[in-house]
């Protein structure tokens, strides 16, 4: 994407196009402006324009450019952080609220891929969170009695279990969450900004705002050769934040994550991986995560970023870690490889931030973009009609606080993970 093959890698190569758009010309006037066309921003405007909303989608760069186009495709159910520590981050109204919300959320994902018949490879046979060593197998089975207790199908599952439902005997066990599943990103992403567009949003692309002033009761959304006018603005752009709203960019820290695809596999040795589909990450603290495509590629990620010395460092990363979780695969050959960014907030939760006057956002996914993303968007639109009142949100308004050295931490993560990689072991 705009020339990188190290941006969104196999997901652009195998993902239908893109709807038709083009750049933001003249002066225009809509209900409402969405900033940033990624799972929240596409599932905000879909919701908004199939409830008749006039609704203008403005992306900087092209649909799923951000970290919505880069990601594993893991449609997780909840939050990277364990369920009881929600309540005790954001208090027990709302905590238990979001994990409703976030529980339900894959269904959400996957009803909107039906109905709206988006060709994105979805595979629903839920996730694997994989144990590594006895520290892992106490976090998942702590993980698995506190979702079992508010009703969630999830499965914990010894280390023969998980060895038949992986193909590899390298993990403790494994917590089967039935509520998830995989999908192709970046196809997905484009399919909700295409069934937006289909119900009356305009999508403009290429055009990156630069100024938002008030004009009047109303806002006035501005980009390099045209505006918006509209009474609401929606800001979806979470990690991948620029001006004009840098608060949101600053309470963030970047952590990069990588993918690297290996060519299709035979259906023979396909068959001795995954044989249910289920997508796959662990329990390590510099975690890595494993899946397949829909043409039987594996795809294998992790923390890092595939640039300078350490593209070379996680490729042998990669190629190691396969050939210890899957010696059957003998020589392995990639034909891919990609990167981006997940925007951490300082304690793993999401945020919702009303930025002035009409004016919202929702960010801090916390590597977990696609089945929240898309549930924020259509919570975005059901605040801005007025079915949803502040008080009923599942995340308190808040003002975004910046994090202390982002810069430092976020150069942290990236050469920790290089070291790490350096030196590991599964």
């Amino acid at each position: 994407m705009l020339n990188d093959p190290r941006s969104h890698g196999l997901w652009e190569r195998t993902a239908p196009p893109a709807p038709q758009t083009q750049a933001l010309e003249g002066d225009r006037v809509a209900s409402v402006v969405v900033v940033g066309a990624g799972f929240t921003g596409c599932s905000a405007a879909l919701h908004l324009a199939e409830a008749g909303v006039d609704v203008a989608l403005i992306e900087g760069a092209e649909i799923g450019f951000g970290g919505s186009g880069r990601n594993v495709g893991l449609v997780n159910a909840g939050l990277w952080i364990l369920p009881d520590d929600v309540p005790a981050a954001l208090g027990e109204v709302h905590g238990e609220r979001l994990l409703t919300l976030l529980g339900d959320a894959p269904h959400l994902v996957f009803e909107l891929v039906e109905r709206h018949a988006i060709a994105c490879e979805p595979v629903r046979s839920g996730t694997l969170h994989c144990a590594v060593g006895e520290t892992g197998v106490e976090e998942i089975a702590e993980r698995a009695r506190q979702w079992q207790r508010r009703g969630a199908d999830v499965e914990l599952l010894d280390a023969d279990d998980a060895r038949r439902r992986i193909g590899s005997p390298a993990y403790r066990g494994a917590l089967l969450d039935r509520r998830a599943g995989t999908i192709q990103p970046l196809a997905y992403v484009r399919g909700l900004a295409s069934a937006a567009q289909k119900a009356g949003a305009a999508i403009f692309t290429g055009s990156p705002v630069g100024a938002v002033s008030k004009a009047g009761a109303r806002w006035r959304v501005e980009t390099p050769r045209g505006s918006v006018t509209a009474d609401w603005i929606v800001v979806a752009t979470n990690a991948y934040t620029k001006a004009p709203w840098p608060e949101i960019r600053e309470e963030i820290v970047h952590l990069p994550y990588f993918n690297i695809a290996t060519r299709p596999l035979s259906s023979n040795l396909a068959a001795t991986i995954l044989p249910e589909r289920q997508g796959c990450w662990d329990t390590k603290d510099v975690l890595s995560s494993f899946r397949f495509d829909k043409a039987g590629r594996l795809v294998i990620g992790s923390v890092g970023a595939l640039r300078g010395g350490g593209a070379a460092i996680h490729r042998r990363w990669a190629r190691a870690s396969l050939a210890r979780l899957f010696p059957q695969l003998g020589e392995i050959a990639f034909e891919a490889e990609w990167y981006g960014q997940i925007g951490m907030t300082a304690d793993s939760a999401p945020r919702f931030h009303r930025l002035a006057e009409r004016v919202i956002s929702f960010s801090g996914y916390n590597g977990r973009g696609i089945a929240p993303g898309t549930a924020f968007g259509r919570l975005a639109a059901e605040y801005v009609l007025g079915r949803l009142a502040e008080d009923d949100l599942p995340l308190p308004v808040t003002a975004a606080v910046p994090q202390r050295f982002r810069a430092a931490r976020a150069a942290g993560y990236e050469v920790g993970a290089a070291l790490a990689h350096l030196s590991s072991r599964i």
